[in-house]
């Protein structure tokens, strides 16, 4: 491998040199492994993900860093791609650790895609004290209550995936627990079953009734007391605070349900990495 000269990358301005390899006869540069190799705009990406997980809609975020619709578009799933591999590195060091998790916090949000005949289902698992995310999901759920039978009528029977997508969820995280691992939810009926299919018989699992929301549009902040699911409630609550299309008012909604859980994960990568203190651990 010898030097091939350099060129002036346009858009940071940065010097960056070639080299040539002898054997092959191919040249690159110092840039051909990045990832974000290609990109006319890359000074844009930082802006970008720090306004998405702010609050600030796509179109908004366009208009503001003076940038064409479709490139937003194109870098905020090059930035929930990048932040997805995080959130699995994460994952990977928590069950490679030899200090185990001892206890977790799980629960569900809901949101819809297009309409509100449409919900989604998002589960939620939140490590106690250091408010980590864990693992999230988004999937289908049939709609309820008056809503069902326009639901019905409109767009047909609805499937309800919540159950696979817990067991499957909670099944990413089992090796990261201890044998009797503590998880602590609200009283909805069908948990049990679903912890016990996923973690097996072992699991310790404590139960606390749903309470009413502090104010109107903050259902999963609690009001006064002591609230033993603070730690995930506070987590729901964030992440409907800083993600445009969670808003509880809002003409943002969700087109695609595979882009909201990329914005999901774009958001929990700065969460963790960003809002919560290190998680230090053997």
């Amino acid at each position: 491998m010898v030097r091939r000269g350099y060129f002036r990358r346009s858009s940071d301005s940065r010097v960056i040199a070639r080299f040539k390899c002898q054997v092959c006869r191919r040249s690159f540069s110092q840039a051909s492994a990045s990832a974000c190799f290609g990109q006319k705009r890359r000074q844009l990406n930082e802006p970008l993900r720090l306004l998405l997980v702010s609050g600030v809609s796509q179109r908004r975020a366009a208009r503001i860093l003076r940038a064409n619709r479709k490139t937003v578009v194109r870098k905020f799933l090059f930035l929930a791609e990048r932040a997805e591999l995080r959130q699995e590195r994460f994952l990977e060091s928590l069950r490679a650790a030899r200090e185990k998790i001892a206890s977790i916090q799980f629960d569900e949000m809901e949101s819809f895609e297009h309409t509100k005949c449409k919900p989604l289902s998002i589960p939620l698992a939140v490590l106690p004290g250091s408010r980590k995310i864990l693992a999230l999901d988004v999937c289908v759920m049939p709609a309820k209550g008056p809503l069902a039978v326009i639901s019905r009528r409109k767009y047909g029977p609805r499937a309800d995936e919540r159950g696979p997508s817990a067991r499957q969820l909670l099944g990413r995280l089992k090796p990261a627990l201890v044998e009797t691992p503590e998880v602590l939810t609200d009283e909805k009926p069908q948990y049990p079953s679903w912890l016990e299919r996923s973690l097996g018989p072992r699991v310790l699992h404590r139960r606390f009734p749903g309470r009413r929301g502090c104010i109107v549009g903050q259902g999963e902040l609690k009001r006064g007391g002591f609230d033993p699911l603070f730690a995930l409630n506070h987590t729901a609550a964030q992440i409907r605070a800083n993600i445009n299309r969670l808003f509880r008012r809002t003409w943002c909604t969700t087109k695609r349900r595979d882009r909201l859980r990329a914005h999901l994960l774009l958001y929990a990568d700065f969460h963790n990495s960003e809002l919560t203190p290190p998680l230090v651990r053997n």
